[in-house]
């Protein structure tokens, strides 16, 4: 196996496990960056750019990286909360008035962020056509009554959360959050990573798909328990009504899907684009200052949500629009904060150890939220710190 890019001393366990990717895991085509200390330690790369092509993936090779595109989103509403626009604990309806229709008019901000607003399904699902219009799909949550009383519970909002939190910033900054996200973070900083895609450089996406592999060991499995399965068959299950909030599923290499901006799951990054975002939030980078206060780390890694999660039928742990580190999203350490993307993705920062970690590919398998390739590379991160 050809891999190209560089590892500082002392992190060589994490391009062995890059390569085994490669040697048993099935993997075609990815990318891999650790950050330290706003420093870059990792910047690997081998494959293909196109999971079903020749043309080697080169520095700079981009992917959809899916629901981890909802910690990349999540910033925006940190961020406006930390600046003084927009208040956690304000009902939703006070910004967007159209919200509290059908018993919302309790949903607080922070509801939106932690899962807990009770909305992760649609009674009418929108096509994909619908789906990319940045107007039909917070109408349709905001028409929609909640599947449990907001607040009492959380279960992921796999879909909703994005037209959710779009809609505030929107209602907020009178952007949608793509816009705020390149106006304010990705653009200043130069960063690799795009929520609608431009088309100046939409030849440096790879074209992805599916790959089958060993099955994983952690998180939500290849072959899960049979209550996770029968959730994911039943048609009447929160479970498969949440991600079939748009029928059928856009096909994720449409040039117009990859421009449009979907903050729940259609974010498109190199490696070192996600993991340069997730080291500047924790701390200063080269040519920057760090995006987030101490406290407002602490907002976004403090368990808001924890226990049986309504839609992914396991225990999962949420703070403000990050997973935390736990038995389906394993990160490096406890104080870890980030987000997986199902099939394979994840970015994530350890504010303790000063570790910014992005993992993009263009294979994505079955698994939702703890891919084995991932995986791997995390815990060879955390051989490297002797952790």
């Amino acid at each position: 196996m050809d891999v190209n890019g560089t590892v500082a001393e002392g992190f060589e366990p994490v391009r062995e496990a890059f390569v085994r990717n490669f040697e048993t895991l099935g993997e075609r085509g990815a990318s891999v960056a650790v950050y330290r200390n706003g420093q870059q330690v990792v910047d690997l790369w081998a494959g293909t750019k196109d999971i079903d092509g020749t043309t080697p993936w080169e520095h700079g090779t981009a992917q959809v990286v899916r629901s981890a595109t909802k910690g990349i989103a999540a910033a925006v509403l940190l961020l406006l909360h930390q600046r003084g626009q927009l208040d956690l604990d304000a009902p939703v309806g006070h910004y967007w008035p159209e919200f509290k229709a059908r018993g919302k008019e309790r949903v607080l901000v922070r509801h939106v962020l932690n899962h807990r607003a009770g909305l992760p399904v649609l009674d009418h699902p929108l096509t994909p056509e619908q789906a990319l219009d940045p107007l039909r799909g917070p109408a349709a949550v905001a028409a929609q009554a909640p599947a449990w009383e907001p607040g009492t519970d959380h279960g992921y909002h796999a879909l909703t959360y994005g037209w959710m939190l779009d809609e505030l910033v929107r209602r907020v900054t009178g952007q949608g959050a793509g816009e705020w996200l390149a106006a304010q973070i990705t653009g200043p900083l130069g960063l690799d990573l795009w929520l609608g895609l431009p088309d100046s450089e939409a030849h440096r996406v790879g074209r992805a798909g599916r790959v089958d592999g060993p099955e994983p060991t952690g998180g939500l499995r290849a072959r899960p328990k049979r209550s996770v399965t029968e959730a994911y068959e039943d048609p009447a299950s929160l479970t498969r009504r949440a991600f079939a909030a748009i029928t059928p599923f856009p096909e994720q290499n449409d040039p117009a899907y990859r421009a449009a901006a979907l903050p729940a799951t259609n974010a498109i990054a190199t490696a070192d684009g996600l993991a340069r975002f997730y080291a500047t939030l924790i701390g200063d980078t080269a040519g920057a200052s760090r995006l987030f206060t101490p406290e407002t780390v602490e907002l976004a890694r403090a368990e808001e949500s924890a226990g049986p999660d309504r839609v992914l039928v396991v225990g999962t742990r949420f703070g403000l629009g990050y997973m935390l580190h736990g038995s389906a999203s394993p990160f490096l350490a406890p104080g870890s904060f980030g987000h997986p993307g199902r099939g394979g993705a994840l970015g994530f920062a350890d504010p303790e150890s000063e570790i910014a970690f992005g993992y993009v590919t263009n294979g994505f398998r079955k698994t939702v939220t703890a891919d084995p390739r991932a995986q791997g590379l995390v815990r060879a991160v955390r051989q490297s710190l002797g952790l």
